[in-house]
């Protein structure tokens, strides 16, 4: 941290977080401070964590709703630990999040909330703006409530309107406080609601409110600034979520095999964004189908792959549950469809708003019968367009189903993505089969290389054919009972998926290939395993990283990776469900494992005591 004038600091990185009830538009903040942030050339990533209630008590603990945003002038990996900068719109707000802020951070708060009412409600008997509490901290404590009233008191707008309207009076006090332009907040209002010009209009008054108030009322002594990551210059980026991330991926699939393609989904959270935002691109010949239920959902999808299409389907655990009967259709059909699980805590409706790694025994083995099917994981927000991709290419030319665990923290979150050229990204070679084949067409002919069978579309001349849930004829695809000819086509299927490994990427590590200690990840552990090791690394400790994203099958090098280390040390958001998997594969080696049950992301911090330790051998 340099000081660059008495009152205006540089600093490499800050954390802010947006905290109020579900309905005090937090989300709504948060977007749009990334987006002013995303405009600055910051690098950044995001964190939204609110209640699965439509609206929780008013006030009450359980109704804090969130949004986290780390924005650095360096390379961003996570959305950050504790928070450097909290706006707190209420006490349940402010106490609920204080064992996630950094000693001397800056509170901002709505100091008209602080009644007997909603000091109650919040667990506090004294207000913590009059006990001393928050003296390690800087408090503005604004009236926020008041202030808004009297901008917008001759708009003709009535009270409850005019309240929900408060939280840009936060928003303009930390635009202020970070030298934000206040100009690129009320763009991003005019994007968002160009619709409605009155809701512009008098949010975009309370913005600047908000704004002056800071710059005239002299509580903030010190203001900062995070320069631009001129890493990212010459690029363009776009700020994006997981489920947009993941959309788009899929559509550059399609785009890139010239495939119609064909999303058939139920809505569940926090998948369905991923529908949302197909359905927006029916020019671009989307076809989105929102089911009746679950089954219909995938069902239909596999309907539309046997009819040609690139064909996928959304969900979260409990619908990967409804749809495990029929993705034993698409194993035996071996037809191209990609699964898209957006993970979250469970088990059953469990928390439904928040994140976890707790469906990959489900997505390796939640099936009847010998059904594998290739499983890949996303570890970013920004790259669930990579592996959305990669998850189509691989379904369409080794025909088969492939499964893509993302989960609500990529999904919800946000970070800067490259916006690529699709004209530059790999072409997709369907296994189209041309009318006529002499002979007859054979559905269970295949490749010699993958052991991929062709794809003849219904209707195609001479080249009639049946697929179906019982038993195939190895070559000819009639209906068969024979045990042996079972055993056959058992194998063959798994032997096709084995060889998809002859495709995908080695694993790469983090450091030396070989030492103490290594770390393993898989999905969206990434982020904050590569920071924390990154952090030990050069203090010159003997310790690497792995993060994987194949996961069925795993890299061919994954056994020579893993030998290289005294300990390999597994963290995951589950139980232990990947270090189970590989233990099954590697009984030789040694794991140990670190995990976290509490539906939140890992924090940087507590991964690098866990490094330690291990280091230490304690």
């Amino acid at each position: 941290m340099t000081t660059k004038s008495s009152n205006v600091v540089d600093v490499d990185r800050i954390v802010v977080k947006f905290a109020g009830d579900s309905g005090d538009g937090m989300q709504l903040s948060g977007s749009q401070f990334s987006d002013t942030s995303a405009v600055s050339g910051n690098d950044l990533a995001t964190f939204p964590d609110f209640p699965s209630e439509i609206r929780a008590p008013q006030g009450t603990l359980a109704g804090v709703s969130g949004y986290q945003i780390h924005i650095g002038h360096a390379d961003i990996h996570t959305s950050g630990d504790d928070a450097d900068v909290l706006v707190a719109m209420n006490p349940a707000a402010l106490k609920y999040n204080m064992h996630h802020l950094r000693m001397g951070s800056t509170i901002i708060t709505d100091a008209d909330l602080y009644e007997p009412k909603n000091l109650k409600k919040a667990g506090y008997e004294v207000s913590p703006l009059e006990d001393g509490s928050l003296a390690s901290y800087t408090v503005i404590a604004a009236p926020i409530t008041t202030m808004t009233r009297t901008i917008l008191k001759e708009t003709g707008l009535d009270t409850k309107t005019i309240d929900k309207s408060r939280n840009q009076f936060a928003v303009g006090i930390v635009y202020y406080l970070l030298n934000r332009n206040v100009d690129e907040g009320i763009n991003f209002l005019k994007n968002k609601f160009a619709k409605k010009p009155a809701l512009v209009e008098s949010n975009a008054q309370v913005i600047k409110g908000g704004y002056n108030y800071a710059a005239n009322q002299q509580l903030i002594h010190t203001t900062y600034r995070i320069n631009p990551n001129l890493s990212k210059k010459g690029k363009k980026y776009k700020n994006i979520t997981g489920n947009t991330a993941t959309a788009w991926g899929l559509m550059a699939a399609a785009e890139r095999a010239n495939l119609p393609f064909f999303l058939g989904s139920y809505p569940i959270t926090p998948a369905t964004d991923i529908l949302s935002e197909l359905a927006k691109h029916k020019n671009l010949g989307i076809k989105t189908f929102q089911a009746e239920d679950e089954i219909a959902g995938v069902i239909s999808a596999i309907g539309a792959a046997y009819a040609g299409s690139l064909a996928a389907t959304t969900t979260s655990g409990p619908g990967l549950s409804l749809k495990s009967e029929a993705l034993g259709l698409a194993v035996i059909t071996e037809l191209p469809l990609v699964v898209v699980d957006v993970q979250r805590g469970g088990p059953s409706t469990g928390l439904p708003t928040k994140t976890e790694q707790s469906d990959l025994m489900q997505a390796l083995y939640g099936r009847n019968g010998e059904a594998p099917m290739v499983v890949i994981a996303a570890s970013s927000s920004s790259d669930c367009f990579d592996y959305a991709f990669e998850s189509a290419k691989i379904a369409v030319e080794h025909m088969t189903p492939v499964l893509l665990l993302t989960d609500s923290y990529l999904a919800n979150g946000s970070e800067l993505w490259s916006i690529p050229d699709i004209e530059k990204m790999p072409k997709i070679k369907p296994l189209h089969i041309e009318d006529n084949v002499e002979g007859g067409f054979l559905p269970y002919k295949r490749d010699p290389e993958t052991l991929a069978r062709n794809w003849a579309i219904p209707g195609q001349e001479g080249n009639q054919h049946r697929v179906g849930g019982l038993e195939k004829a190895d070559i000819t695809g009639s209906v068969s009972h024979d045990p042996t000819n079972h055993a056959k086509m058992v194998e063959l299927r798994a032997e096709k998926i084995n060889r998809v490994v002859n495709v995908i990427p080695k694993q790469s590590v983090f450091g030396k290939d070989s030492g103490k200690l290594l770390i393993v990840g898989w999905g969206s552990t990434k982020g904050a395993i590569y920071s924390a090791w990154s952090n030990l690394y050069e203090e010159g400790k003997d310790i690497a990283a792995a993060c994987f994203n194949y996961i069925m099958p795993l890299p061919a090098n994954t056994e020579d990776v893993l030998s290289g280390y005294d300990e390999v040390l597994v963290c995951e958001l589950n139980n232990g469900q990947f270090v189970n998997y590989l233990r099954a594969l590697y009984p030789h080696i040694k794991f140990t494992q670190y995990n976290k049950n509490e539906a939140q992301p890992f924090m940087v911090s507590e991964l690098i005591n866990k490094f330690n330790e291990t280091l230490e051998g304690k």
